[in-house]
Formats: structure tokens, sequence, C-alpha cells
């Protein structure tokens, strides 16, 4: 099975400067170019289906992807972006650099939680039931459209590693064979070092 790891085009909130807790945004005009970029570069890739989240970012991308794939989509609620934001609602994005640092490193700990927020453990569980659905399924070559999120916890998990980056419109193909996952190409995104 080959798999097309999508993050959303760009979308309002990541323009905005507040954050406004477990958002469900639309894709700006760039964001809408990114998500015609995408389709444009996997027309001739054959896909069988498309997996999004349900937040309306990814919807709009898998949409407007639509005409270049000629597949129907299928929301899986799981692979939607963990809901931290309520540990960021009193800090607007021109907040000092000194209290975000103070914020992410409790956030980091992946086993602490903050009250209102998604605890990462239960993030963890519903992205990796998500990825089990899609690689089970009968698809041969698949997109998937969802969040920073969810992709950075699958490399977690599956891969064993951590992203450094991953742009608005990235793609990640991978190929999965006998439960084995591995990166066959990356645009916009990078491992870390």
């Amino acid at each position: 099975m080959d798999i097309f790891l999508i993050r959303h085009g760009e979308s309002t909130s990541d323009v905005k400067q507040k954050y406004d807790g477990d958002y469900d945004d639309h894709l700006t005009e760039s964001g809408r170019t990114d998500a015609e970029l995408v389709g444009q570069a996997l027309k001739d890739q054959s896909i069988d289906h498309i997996f999004a989240s349900p937040k309306i970012r990814a919807q709009e991308t898998a949409e407007i992807m639509t005409p270049y794939l000629g597949v129907e989509t299928t929301t899986l609620p799981d692979l939607a972006e963990q809901d931290i934001y309520a540990a960021f609602l009193e800090l607007g994005k021109d907040q000092p650099e000194e209290e975000y640092r103070k914020l992410g490193e409790v956030l980091a700990d992946r086993e602490n939680t903050y009250n209102g927020s998604e605890a990462y453990q239960d993030f963890r569980t519903r992205c990796l039931r998500a990825f089990e659905t899609i690689s089970t399924s009968d698809y041969q070559r698949v997109a998937v459209i969802t969040h920073g999120g969810p992709i950075r916890c699958f490399f977690r998990e599956h891969i064993g590693t951590e992203l450094a980056s991953i742009g608005n419109g990235a793609i990640i193909h991978l190929s999965y064979q006998d439960g084995h996952y591995a990166i066959q190409n990356m645009h916009k995104a990078t491992l870390q070092d």
C-alpha cells in the first residue's frame, strides 16, 4: 500500500494573532492554492481514496483535491488535530517568547495535561486507531489529509523519529507492507537530525 500523508493548506488560524481553542477554521486563499498544488502533484499517482480529518480546513483541502484525483473521501474523526489549544487561550501570538517557552516546557512532557486540553495518550490512541483503519483498508494508494499533530504522532510511533518541520500542503509518501511503514519521499517536511 502507498499512503500520501498530507497536511492541509494554510488556514485562517495560521495567520491570526490569537489562539482560539479547538478551532475549526477555513483555508485562506494561500491555503486554497496549497490544496490545488497538492492535487496537481498527486493527479498522476492513481490514488484510490481520500481519508480526511473532519476539521473544515482538511475537508476544504479534500474538496479542492477531488477534481484532480476523481475519488471519494471518507471522513475519519480520529484524524482530527489534538486539542491542546485550551492551554494557549491566554496567550496571543505576539506574547513574549518567555511565556511560550514556559508553557512549552509543560506540554513537552506528554504525560502532563492541561485543564480543557486533550491528553496526549488519548490523542495517541485515536491517531493509531485511524492509521490502523487506513492501513487495513482494501485500497492500494490513499491520500490522508490531516494536521501536523497526527502526522508527528504517526512518525513518532511508527517510524521512530520526529519531524523537524511540516509545512502547509506538505506531502509525505509512505509505503506500508507486512506491518511496516517506510518513507519514500517528503515534500515540505523534514526529519530531525
